[in-house]
């Protein structure tokens, strides 16, 4: 079955399915209480309330995901409502055996690399939205702050998430998302395979890989 969802532009990160535009999100116990595997299977059934519990568990993370990979608001929102879109439209292909979560994120991913290889964006961002409203925004920051710093340590730490950031910018898709993945969402090595749908040694290559060209950034960086 096929479901379309719009984004509610006056409400950041949110979408909802074309039949909820009320903003009513009161879910029955059947479905918020139900495992990603039993709503999965239920939206393949057409149950518009499966649709909407696993649209409400996963327009942040997957938002999130692809905006630090593309570093532009209205881009993300874009990507990410065409992601669910696909995986709606798929959900008779997905199989319990896997972590839904992990499919999402491997739908949200593939479809992003996709941009950027057509688009070569080379932009990215290791914190949430800037002035977003974003439940998960602190969790997914990458952390350079110390507790009780100076005003002066502050801004070098500023500076230093602005140099990291830069970095993981001239990082290859392939190698970008395993560091975000790893480094910032803090998926285990299998979890990256399974989402970036290559084998375990593999995900391991791309992370030696970008941790060099990391440390080969910042370090040509420091010493200009």
């Amino acid at each position: 079955m096929s479901v379309s969802t719009t984004y509610a532009a006056d409400s950041p990160g949110s979408w909802s399915s074309a039949d909820d535009q009320t903003g009513n999100r009161t879910l029955t116990t059947e479905y918020a209480d139900a495992t990603d595997g039993k709503l999965a299977a239920l939206a393949a059934k057409g149950r518009e309330g499966a649709y909407r519990e696993l649209l409400l568990r996963y327009e942040r993370p997957v938002f999130s995901l692809v905006y630090r990979m593309v570093r532009d608001r209205t881009l993300a929102e874009d990507l990410a409502q065409e992601a669910f879109i696909r995986a709606f439209d798929a959900i008779d292909s997905y199989k319990p055996s896997y972590k839904f979560s992990n499919w999402i994120f491997k739908i949200a991913n593939n479809h992003t690399i996709d941009y950027l290889r057509r688009r070569k964006l080379d932009t990215v961002s290791i914190h949430g939205p800037r002035n977003a409203d974003s439940a998960d925004q602190g969790r997914s920051e990458l952390a350079v702050a110390a507790p009780g710093e100076s005003p002066e340590q502050f801004v070098e730490n500023m500076e230093l998430r602005g140099q990291i950031e830069d970095a993981i910018a001239q990082l290859r898709p392939e190698y970008r998302t395993a560091v975000l993945l790893r480094h910032v969402e803090g998926h285990a090595y299998d979890e990256i395979a399974e989402i970036m749908e290559v084998p375990l040694g593999t995900v391991k290559t791309y992370l030696h890989r970008a941790r060099i060209e990391l440390r080969e950034h910042l370090s040509s960086g420091s010493s200009s």
